[in-house]
């Protein structure tokens, strides 16, 4: 056979083959897409099938998500992916797709559904003119198997926004009925409904004197501390003709809102760009506007209005319950004064015995002194303080200290804890209720903060508070001024707050458990309590004090401490510190029955060698490298051996919440015999 009819033949079978595998690809693309159960799960695979029809590094996927952002899944050869969003605010995604920074080829092709371009498919690659004409062609038929994968997403995405409002319109109603005046838990409502409806401010209008004037009612998202921005505006005739009874959306507040309305200077005085409003009816009447609102344009779409339109019924629905709650709460007026008197015998009781810790300041060690002496600094003050340090040191003896030497010393000192309680509890506990704010709430009960009148709160374990609680407690401090829970009528509040913690705030702080604005309201003077074992010269002292306490209240008290047990005590690390020794020793007298407490009467395995706290900076590190998950891993696991499998206990040991514990848990796929 010629040469040149063997070249033509090669060519042919080439190009036979060349279809062949495009055909194969297209097949299994196809089959991917039929069976993929998510879009993540496409993309991931048909990289994995692209890979050696064309020669790229990464192949991306753009998705519009709503009006207002896109999702981008970024795969690798491997199938590898990474998935992130962005807001159409955030990126200036008009220019075109990001593409790699090292990208020296670059194939796309839009994404079509219909008439619409619900996204687009990219591939590229560092190498110079890396794909060619058929590159082209198998990546156009790929991307109309890919559209249909996005719209599929897209419908799923529709229905999950519809599931996930439905929810949230659930958890608005467990949300209001926690308290009976809506502003009471404004900013509750408004972190609920974020998750369905995006929005930066939540604000609700009333109106007065037949639409006359004008007042915002409540707000979340921005604080307005002018009080003049709370009170009544009298609208102007050319005010009331531009008020829109129904529902409308504002993309861009500047341009399409005349500058002098009433509502443009409201929305110019919180920073809002867009918005959107829905009316507020309660009975036959319109009480005012629920207004979602931006500080960006276009956040908000008509889509958005018949769920906005829900959200204010329910709101209605919680006023109209708020007015009938009005008439019962003067009923129970008498009952009120009633239970304050007895909740003040009570107070009276709990003081006497609290007298006695100020006798309790044990110790002449230097770091002690030093703290005693910043206590006894601001003990003539008003100031608020802030205790830190370990578990056990003894913050609650020094916060009886400031309380005995200040000029509230005759007045209460109401200590509670605030990991000791769940949110809605230490709520309760904390601003007292009305009569029917919620389940059981069977008669009104005032809280610890009027219990505390004209005396010392102590909010120990303060860490511990969810940011709902820490946002009231901020009001306390900020104003002298709360509500019950269920109630409407302000009380004031003539206390010194007293606080302690054994977590580091600032990292709390940091990781947007904490509220910065109370941490620096309850830091004004901070005292760090030193640990046990940097006052070991206390330790003795400390020992014999307690001995003699305990000794009291058993039938033989102890003869004393020899010296083996004396040595024992010293060495020890005392990871309890103060809180330790004490139940140490109460253990050790039960045992001694009346004799000398040695060493074998003392909680310790054997004779302790003085422990340093873990150093990092000790020993080289070793040359591979170390597994950091891996040692996070270890001490979860081991944090719940030593606590049994106590979920709460096993947070505390790792400084952690329950919720992040979890996290921890389900992340290293920890199974129920290790967790």
């Amino acid at each position: 056979m010629p040469l040149a009819a063997v070249q033509v033949t090669l060519v042919v079978l080439l190009s036979a083959m060349a279809h062949l595998d495009t055909a194969v690809v297209l097949t299994s693309v196809a089959r991917l897409v039929a069976e993929a159960a998510s879009l993540e799960d496409v993309v991931s695979r048909l990289a994995r099938v692209l890979s050696d029809a064309i020669p790229y590094e990464r192949m991306h996927v753009l998705r519009l998500d709503r009006a207002d952002s896109v999702v981008l899944y970024t795969a690798r050869a491997s199938g590898e992916l990474e998935v992130v969003g962005h807001r159409l605010a955030d990126r200036d995604l008009a220019a075109g797709p990001a593409f790699d920074s090292d990208a020296s080829s670059v194939m796309i092709c839009p994404l079509r559904q219909a008439s619409r371009v619900p996204g687009a498919l990219w591939f590229t690659s560092s190498r110079p003119g890396a794909f060619e004409d058929e590159h082209h062609a198998l990546m156009d038929a790929v991307a109309d198997l890919i559209a249909l994968a996005v719209h599929h997403e897209h419908l799923r995405s529709t229905e999950a926004v519809r599931r996930e409002r439905l929810d949230t319109l659930d958890r608005l109603l467990q949300t209001m009925a926690e308290a009976l005046d809506l502003r009471q838990v404004f900013t509750e409502i408004s972190d609920v409904i974020r998750v369905a409806l995006p929005h930066d401010i939540l604000a609700m209008t009333a109106w007065g004197e037949g639409g006359r004037t004008f007042r915002v009612y409540a707000m979340a998202g921005e604080r307005i501390d002018d009080p003049t921005f709370w009170q009544p505006v009298t609208l102007s005739d050319r005010d009331r003709a531009l008020l829109n009874p129904d529902s409308y959306v504002v993309h861009d507040i500047a341009a399409e809102l005349p500058a002098d309305s009433v509502r443009t200077r409201m929305f110019q005085r919180v920073g809002a760009k867009s918005a959107l409003r829905v009316p507020m009816p309660l009975g036959n009447d319109l009480f005012g506007s629920l207004f979602f609102l931006a500080r960006e344009c276009d956040r908000f779409t008509e889509d958005d209005v018949d769920f906005a339109r829900r959200t204010a019924d329910h709101l209605a629905l919680a006023l109209s319950h708020q007015r009938l709650a009005e008439a019962l709460r003067r009923d129970t007026e008498a009952r009120e004064t009633a239970a304050r008197l007895e909740a003040q015998v009570a107070t009276l009781a709990r003081e006497l015995e609290a007298r006695s810790g100020a006798r309790r300041v044990i110790g002449s060690s230097r770091p002690w002194k030093d703290a005693l002496a910043q206590a006894a600094r601001v003990a003539h003050t008003e100031t608020t303080v802030l205790l830190t340090g370990e578990s056990g040191t003894g913050k609650e003896v020094v916060a009886r200290f400031i309380h005995h030497g200040s000029p509230r010393s005759r007045g209460p000192f109401i200590a509670i804890n605030c990991a000791a309680l769940p949110d809605h509890l230490l709520e309760s506990e904390l601003f007292g209720h009305e009569r029917g704010a919620f389940t059981g709430a069977v008669a009104a009960k005032p809280g610890r903060i009027e219990q505390a009148n004209g005396g010392v709160l102590f909010l120990d374990e303060v860490g511990e508070m969810s940011p709902a609680v820490q946002a009231k407690v901020l009001r306390v401090i900020e104003q002298r001024e709360f509500l019950r829970l269920g109630g409407t009528r302000l009380m004031h509040a003539d206390i010194r707050v007293i606080a302690a913690t054994n977590r580091n705030l600032k990292d709390a702080i940091a990781r947007g458990e904490f509220r910065e604005d109370l941490y620096y309201r309850l830091g004004v003077f901070e005292i760090a309590l030193p640990p046990l074992r940097e006052r070991p010269e206390d330790i003795l002292e400390l020992a014999d004090a307690f001995l003699v306490e305990i000794g009291e209240t058993v039938g033989r008290p102890p003869a004393g401490i020899v010296r083996d047990a004396r040595d024992q005590l010293l060495a020890y690390h005392w990871p309890g510190n103060v809180r330790e020794l004490r139940n140490a020793i109460e253990r050790a007298v039960i045992l001694a029955d009346g004799g000398a407490i040695r060493g074998e009467h003392l909680p310790f395995a054997s004779p302790v060698q003085p422990q340093k706290p873990a150093d990092a900076t000790v020993g080289p590190l070793p040359a591979g490298g170390v597994n950091l998950e891996d040692i996070e891993r270890s001490l979860v696991v081991r944090a719940l051996t030593q606590a049994r499998h106590n979920k709460t206990r096993a947070a505390k040991l790792l400084g952690l919440t329950r919720a992040q514990l979890y996290s921890r848990i389900e992340k290293y796929g920890l199974a129920e015999s290790e967790s």
